[in-house]
């Protein structure tokens, strides 16, 4: 069971699509699944979680058809607003879809690095164990502290970290993201994707041992058994191919034995996420 834990699909347009900006001339097409299990099959990925990338509850009814359409996607964790005094309208409707296992928000985006504390949004998390649902983390390094405090706040609550954060591996800053990163993973809650690197360092010139260090940090702080593998195609051929993700995920999961490697490239991320027997 090899899942690609993390990736995007979208129909392009500038206006559905505003962070496809300037110099990210490569995203501005259609990425659909017919291409992703192209590229992946060489590499025996067997299934994927597709993640939203819009903040819409219209793309997370598109990517469930896109889920009922074809097998490969085993899982969507999409949009819903958790700050909507109703959201758990959204959340019944779309949780009668066996594939709908998740939640997401761009908080990355919020101008307030305490924005996952908000009144409104804590009470849309505390609606997501009725039905048995994950919510992913997607912040950047300075919304580490307040990610701590949020997780605590649900103990019963499956967290996914995406992207370690986003740790800024273009310009080697690693000790002030670590002691955070390593904070959170305290939470035993919480387990964490190895994906989104090659997106935070240099995208014209990187090197595997760039990311030697975080990788380090990854495992240390998470362990085998609370790390999943994500390519976060196609956001990562802004950087690198597919084949070059799997290939710096490799430098990590080639440390660890057989059944070590087995959970990080798939069996944990059928029990976080839930997913159903194919």
């Amino acid at each position: 069971m090899n899942i690609d834990a993390h990736q995007h699909f979208w129909n392009y347009t500038a206006d559905d699509y505003p962070w496809i900006s300037s110099g990210m001339e490569r995203l501005a097409h259609n990425y659909l699944p017919p291409q992703l299990i192209k590229i992946t099959q060489p590499h025996n990925i067997t299934g994927s979680v597709a993640v939203q990338a819009r903040q819409s509850t219209h793309e997370t009814e598109w990517l469930l058809q896109l889920a009922d359409e074809h097998n490969f996607i085993r899982g969507v964790v999409g949009w819903v607003d958790l700050r909507h005094p109703e959201v758990e309208k959204d959340l019944e409707r779309f949780s009668q879809h066996d594939k709908f296992v998740g939640v997401r928000h761009v908080v990355q985006d919020e101008p307030d690095p305490r924005f996952l504390l908000r009144d409104n949004f804590l009470h849309g998390i505390s609606q997501l164990s009725k039905y048995d649902l994950t919510y992913d983390i997607l912040i950047f390094p300075n919304q580490l502290p307040a990610a701590c405090e949020f997780v605590k706040l649900f103990p019963n609550q499956r967290f996914v970290l995406d992207h370690m954060a986003k740790p800024d591996i273009e310009h080697h800053n690693l000790s002030e993201w670590k002691r955070d990163f390593d904070a959170l993973a305290e939470h035993d809650n919480v387990v964490c994707k190895v994906s989104g690197l090659v997106t935070e360092a240099n995208w014209k010139v990187w090197h595997q041992r760039d990311f030697t260090p975080y990788l380090d940090a990854a495992l240390e702080a998470f362990g085998p058994e609370r790390l999943l593998f994500g390519s976060d195609w196609p956001v990562c051929l802004l950087s690198a191919e597919y084949a070059e993700v799997l290939c710096i995920a490799n430098s990590l999961i080639d440390r660890v034995s057989l059944h070590e490697a087995k959970a990080i490239r798939g069996l944990n991320t059928a029990q976080v996420y839930g997913l159903q027997p194919q």
